[in-house]
């Protein structure tokens, strides 16, 4: 069994303000579980896969007949619980994460870091001293290439205004790669001290700054990137709780 999905569309993909401070916000792309289910109703058909959960919601198994075999392929992962309807959050989470293990979407791991300066993403400093925008975001273009990589982003605000982009039309002729921006490996900072994130050895694989930022983000609950020691006294304040 050989299934090719194809690659997501400017309308199935979501953005959201990863993390926020005084000199602008971090933006992440993702999916929503009703781009899987289309997905996989348009490549194999509705009738020809299936999901189901085990612990509690915590794992997510999603399955596709394989004809040639006569069986069900599974692939599974577990998810995280969301900050409103925790049930359905952490349903919908592990859905998504093992649909990316069927490769739905997996080219949203390979999207530059996503930087939009304070004035472009309409940074307020509320009461209680935290940051925050009213703005909403949105794809207005993306391109992959030869390898299923992203090629060329342009994200914009509700106002249609172009608050970030990125790809081919950045590199200069004769140019092997986009030039690194002066500033962005101070921007791969802890959320809570401000240290910032280095390379690291993970499990035997090597890491860069922003993987290692990356895993953070996903490693906390509310979607913030820490460093080990604030990752350790959050969970040590929550089980105090």
């Amino acid at each position: 069994m050989e299934i090719k999905f194809r690659k997501l569309k400017e309308d199935e993909i979501d953005v959201r303000v990863a993390q926020i401070n005084e000199k602008g916000a971090s933006l992440l792309l993702y999916k929503d579980a009703r781009v899987d289910q289309n997905i996989l109703d348009e490549t194999v058909g509705p009738l020809n896969w299936q999901r189901r959960h085990t612990r509690d919601n915590a794992n997510c198994i999603v399955s596709i007949w394989d004809e040639e075999k006569k069986q069900w392929i599974e692939k599974e992962d577990t998810g995280t619980e969301s900050n409103t309807e925790k049930e359905k959050g952490l349903a919908s989470d592990s859905f998504k994460r093992a649909c990316f293990n069927w490769g739905i979407g997996r080219e949203l791991y390979t999207a530059p870091f996503i930087w939009v300066p304070a004035e472009k993403a309409g940074v307020e400093r509320r009461n209680d001293g935290k940051y925050h925008t009213r703005c909403t975001f949105y794809v207005e273009k993306i391109a992959y290439d030869d390898l299923g990589n992203i090629s060329e982003l342009l994200i914009k605000n509700q106002y249609d205004e172009p608050v970030f982009t990125w790809g081919k039309s950045k590199i200069k002729r004769g140019s092997k790669s986009t030039p690194k921006q002066p500033e962005e490996v101070e921007r791969y900072v802890c959320f809570d001290c401000g240290k910032p994130f280095e390379s690291v050895t993970f499990k035997g694989k090597k890491l860069s700054a922003k993987e290692a930022y990356e895993m953070s983000m996903q490693q906390c609950k509310d979607g913030k990137a820490r460093c080990r020691s604030c990752r350790t006294k959050l969970k040590e304040k929550d089980n105090n709780a």
